[in-house]
């Protein structure tokens, strides 16, 4: 039997020409059989959360995955990050390419590789600012909040929402 499954997925770059790496890493996701993107939001320069270094450009996409584990999809994920040149060297290090699933529909899954919901992700603007442009009536499972009510509870500083052709498609 089929199984789709609504997920979103947080994207982040302040390495390289972000935004060509995060527009790319979109045309990656896109074209992968078992993944059909159905939402993105705009893109927004963050300060960086951890050890001084440049802002990040941050943004979220929406979409439906057929017949694709949680373990499976990071595995793309993580895949997509090493074809933009992704190292790992230092935790909330400067990075080319982060790649986040933040929700597998209301799956609560504790594993030592993946934790989804996102185990921060209630507590960073810069996630819940651009989900909850696309996304906002979504129930994150642990706290059964909308993402729009999560992003209401933050600081929003720091976040500039930047202007751009593809802010708020949809697919």
């Amino acid at each position: 039997m089929e199984r789709a499954v609504d997920v979103a997925i947080a994207l982040g770059s302040n390495l390289g020409n972000s935004l060509e790496i995060l527009e790319n890493a979109i045309q990656h996701l896109s074209e992968h059989p078992a993944i059909a993107l159905t939402a993105r939001s705009a893109w927004y320069r963050t300060a960086p959360v951890g050890p001084p270094q440049p802002d990040y450009i941050n943004g979220c996409v929406t979409g439906q995955v057929r017949n694709l584990s949680p373990e499976a999809l990071l595995e793309i994920l993580l895949a997509i990050e090493q074809v933009f040149g992704r190292e790992r060297r230092e935790r909330w290090g400067a990075r080319t390419l982060d790649l986040d699933l933040l929700l597998y529909g209301q799956d609560m899954i504790y594993l030592p590789h993946l934790q989804v919901p996102h185990p921060r992700m209630q507590e960073r603007a810069f996630v819940l600012v651009p989900l909850a442009e696309i996304a906002p009536h979504w129930c994150e499972p642990r706290t059964q909040r909308t993402i729009q009510a999560l992003k209401e509870r933050l600081p929003l500083t720091g976040i500039q929402r930047l202007d751009s052709e593809t802010t708020g498609n949809h697919y």
